[in-house]
């Protein structure tokens, strides 16, 4: 069985046909979803989804684009809505110096905030990071600092040293179709290499559709694809490789029931 341990079931090219979205998922072998908020106002939505199907869970976050237009969610507001049952991580948060649509002071306000409630209430939080490396290795080591925390560098891009780095630091590592993308030599590279406990693999659908589905909307279904290459790039059979990263993803959101 199969866990897609970063989807957004409530963006356009899934909310569309959200049943039929789950119902494909649930065919190709994948046993649980984890739901991301990256927004506010799609906090009530995405717990929503997650209180009516028992295979789907939910974060709360805010995406480093929204940090500049939500300025009043601090640590307090997240602790506050991470009590509910189905929720069970904190994100996705962290830094985006790519596109710069909120401002870099402000993004890491919101990053450190989102750590400090990741500490208060034990549960992981979900980075999100590109072109910030240094950036974001500075803050999750001054925050671990602070008192221990868990974590997931999701839809992992970076390079071979930040993966160590967040290792290190106890982080879990998770892979998306991107690693099966002709262009990502160094990426496969750096897969082989990640340790079979930390690993989780999500498919961040409706984005970055695997090989050979290309040109499609991604939905969770597809994670299952990107298992089987990840599988066949580490020597490993699917089985186990499918098996391992479903036995992380509840090491790592404990909170997540069956």
């Amino acid at each position: 069985m199969f866990t897609d341990s970063h989807c957004h079931l409530n963006y356009k090219g899934l909310i569309e046909d959200q049943a039929g979205v789950l119902a494909r998922a649930r065919a190709a072998g994948v046993s649980a979803m984890l739901n991301i908020s990256t927004r506010a106002s799609e906090w009530d939505a995405v717990i929503g989804v997650a209180e009516r199907e028992a295979d789907v869970w939910a974060s709360v976050g805010i995406h480093p684009h929204e940090a500049d237009t939500h300025p009043d969610v601090e640590t307090a507001t997240l602790v506050e809505r991470a009590r509910h049952p189905r929720v069970v991580g904190i994100g996705e948060s962290g830094l985006d110096f790519y596109y710069d649509h909120s401002d870099r002071d402000r993004q890491r306000e919101s990053f450190r905030a989102h750590i400090a409630a990741a500490r208060a209430t034990g549960l992981p939080i979900i980075v999100h990071t590109r072109d910030a490396e240094e950036d974001t290795l500075a803050i999750l080591a001054e925050e671990m600092g602070k008192g221990a925390y868990t974590g997931v560098i999701h839809c992992f891009t970076a390079s071979a040293d930040f993966a160590a780095e967040a290792l290190e630091l106890g982080f879990y590592i998770s892979l998306s179709g991107i690693v099966t993308f002709k262009n990502a030599k160094d990426l496969q590279a750096t897969a082989k290499e990640i340790p079979a406990d930390r690993l989780l693999i999500e498919t961040d659908s409706p984005f970055l559709a695997p090989v050979p589905h290309r040109g499609r909307p991604c939905e969770p279904a597809f994670v299952a694809d990107t298992a089987r290459f990840l599988a066949a790039l580490r020597g490993e059979k699917v089985e186990e490789l499918a098996a391992r990263t479903t036995a992380n993803f509840h090491a790592l959101f404990n909170k997540v029931r069956g």
